[in-house]
């Protein structure tokens, strides 16, 4: 009886400091554009600079050699917590670090202030540019090489400036539309406890004079172009603090982390954000991570070059594909034919492919077991997958970390019992938003029970994607 008369008291104090915090970042705007130009120099000398200098050799450690530093920075602690903060934060890293969302926004103060076109607002470019980055990367062999990071990373940060001087005055136009990890971001965000709250009525209240006088309300730009009266949710919000306290009717506050996927899922979720989990997330990102540790993909290639030789065919062997379209690094003994290319691309697409219809199954069935097929309400059970989701690329990317750690010389024998504890406590999660959102369409046991029950196949096969890699493999 205590701890629930206690709950009210305790929410209304976590809301009071997390308020506080959202209006903290607003005072200290100038403070967090600084620290912006901080990361920005730190960003720009990690993939440059590296490309600059000889590739280092087997003896090269990660404080010897800047190149190793940089591979470590990026690979195996930048990428992977980036994730893990939109989880535990929301987007705050777009909003308060992020070095291309602070050059495009500065790019579109200077720049010609362009019309948005119509073509950049097609809602299925977060999934196209995360699948293209993402193949793209491993053709090149981003981890492993600084100038195939200048390519992708600093061509994505050209762009980034590009697209902000054309189009936006003091807008992130490339963050709202053609950010490659954008869609990513947005999907992992929606499990945040935090998030910039609209309170309707607080909003309507100011618009009313008060004492015949009309109240003067300070604009607030919202870089990342969110109707901040209408927002629902942490999707699409970048938690810069900016609009904190506006009209009275705004606060950082303290939700359920399920809040979003379960209660506003029937509204927001939409096919885009359905591809990316699916066959995106849950098939390409496993592919790219999975093709290099997987004994069957050797196999496969010895029997079509095999295939190929004996029917005299041979351009398919050549090692002449420039290094930013193919890996190509002969002193390094690491060098891509186009049979090799074509067996990466086969691969990782075939895993796109095998995993969206084998996850797209089980959640039919779900969908039906709910009722009369209903689109909407696919996609609304699609995102319980979030969580497995964002734990699969944080194991995939923290493979990177393990590599390093080990060449360190540092003892990693307690990796795999940490990845086997994150995927559980994920299907754990996906299995209570799973439950969430099956209660929300049919609130009888005998209905919602079955649906249910027919999303466990989909749990089990990144599991067992997973399982593969880290375990049999």
């Amino acid at each position: 009886m205590d701890i629930a008369a206690n709950a009210p008291a305790t929410s209304a104090r976590l809301n009071a400091l997390s308020a506080a915090a959202g209006d903290w970042l607003r005072r200290h705007g100038r403070c967090i554009r600084a620290t912006q130009w901080v990361v920005v120099l730190f960003y720009g000398t990690l993939i440059i600079v590296p490309a600059l200098l000889p590739l280092p050799d087997e003896t090269a450690h990660v404080f010897t050699h800047l190149t190793v530093f940089a591979q470590f920075v990026f690979w195996g602690i930048w990428w992977p917590f980036v994730l893990l903060s939109m989880v535990l934060m929301g987007r705050v890293w777009c909003g308060v670090l992020c070095p291309e969302g602070a050059l495009s926004e500065w790019a579109s103060r200077k720049g010609r202030n362009h019309a948005i076109p119509h073509w950049m607002r097609w809602g299925g470019w977060p999934f196209v540019a995360f699948v293209g980055t993402t193949v793209y990367g491993q053709m090149v062999s981003v981890y492993q090489y600084p100038k195939a990071v200048l390519l992708v990373l600093g061509g994505s940060t050209v762009a980034a400036i590009a697209i902000g001087y054309v189009y936006g005055r003091e807008k992130r136009v490339w963050c709202k539309y053609l950010c490659p990890v954008s869609g990513v971001f947005g999907l992992l965000s929606k499990l945040s406890p935090l998030h910039f709250k609209v309170d309707a009525t607080a909003w309507r209240a100011s618009y009313t004079p008060q004492g015949g006088r009309t109240i003067r309300i300070q604009p607030v730009n919202c870089a990342p172009l969110v109707a901040m009266r209408k927002m629902e949710g942490a999707s699409d919000c970048h938690m810069c603090g900016r609009c904190s306290g506006h009209r009275d009717a705004i606060a950082l506050t303290v939700r359920s982390p399920n809040t979003e996927v379960v209660a506003l899922g029937e509204q927001l979720a939409n096919g885009w954000q359905t591809l990316l989990i699916l066959v995106g997330l849950l098939g390409i990102a496993i592919g790219a991570f999975q093709w290099t540790v997987n004994p069957h993909f050797g196999a496969a290639k010895q029997w079509l070059a095999e295939w190929l030789m004996a029917r005299d065919i041979w351009w398919p062997f050549a090692e002449n594909a420039p290094w930013w379209l193919l890996t190509n690094y002969p002193a390094q003994r690491d060098v891509f034919s186009w049979l090799d290319g074509g067996l990466l691309l086969a691969y990782i697409f075939g895993m796109g492919a095998v995993m969206g219809l084998g996850l797209a199954l089980p959640l039919t069935a779900a969908n039906r077991a709910l009722g009369p097929w209903r689109t909407q309400r696919f996609y609304h059970l699609s995102q319980a997958l979030i969580p497995l989701a964002g734990c699969g690329i944080f194991l995939g990317l923290s493979a990177l970390t393990v590599n390093f750690l080990k060449n360190e010389g540092v003892p990693v024998y307690w990796a795999n019992d940490v990845r086997l504890l994150l995927l559980s406590a994920a299907n754990l999660w996906s299995l209570v938003l799973a439950h969430g959102i099956c209660q929300r369409y049919a609130p009888q046991r005998s209905r919602y029970v079955p649906a249910l029950a027919a999303m466990l196949p989909a749990l089990a096969l990144v599991d067992y994607a997973w399982t593969l890699m880290f375990w049999i493999w």
